[in-house]
């Protein structure tokens, strides 16, 4: 049997699962920061599965200034682990500060889909017009609000119809196109 056979699933099962956490704990880093309401059920959610690994982390690493560093090493800390894994079952075994400065184009590019899928999912949401009161649409808004508003002020709405995310999702993807190969390229990343 082909090492590969069994490294494919390996891989897939390792990116999955540490990149959805590793996309979890960048959430709360952001909520934190966006200041996003504490109780919202969907923060309490994100609370809650990352709490458990942040609270021995964050005796060691302090926030400052309402910002959660302690998150965001954790999310570098997993995002590494992925890079790392990912590497060794490909290529063999990568080194460990290699795989520390690989991890931060994707924990870039973890970001920017964070925003981009909330732009997004924020539009699809207007089409259908769901309860203004649900806790989804709060996080929502508090996360793509500092990308909409300006966007908003450059590009009015049009004969009632709001082009701005369209502005916004543009910009996002033309900002990972443009700062991830500099990014990877410049870290050496063999991903």
């Amino acid at each position: 049997m082909d090492r590969s056979y069994l490294a494919n699933p390996a891989v897939f099962l390792i990116q999955t699962l540490l990149g959805l956490y590793a996309l979890v704990v960048m959430l709360r880093f952001l909520l934190q920061l966006l200041r996003v309401d504490f109780y919202n059920p969907l923060s309490q959610f994100v609370v809650k599965l990352t709490s458990p690994v942040l609270r021995p982390l964050r005796r060691v690493i302090p926030g400052y200034q309402g910002i959660d560093f302690s998150s965001l090493v954790l999310a570098w800390m997993v995002k590494s682990l992925e890079v790392f894994l990912v590497v060794w079952l490909l290529r063999g075994s990568p080194p460990l500060l290699g795989a520390l400065i690989w991890s931060l184009p994707e924990l870039c590019a973890v970001t920017l889909n964070i925003f981009l899928f909330a732009v997004l999912i924020q539009v699809i949401l207007s089409w259908i017009n769901p309860d203004p009161f649900n806790p989804a649409l709060g996080v929502l808004r508090r996360l793509t609000d500092p990308l909409l508003r300006p966007a908003q002020r450059l590009l009015p709405p049009i004969g009632g119809l709001d082009l701005s995310p369209m502005l916004v999702v543009i910009g996002l993807v033309l900002l990972e196109m443009l700062l991830l190969p500099p990014l990877k390229l410049l870290t050496g990343s063999p991903l």
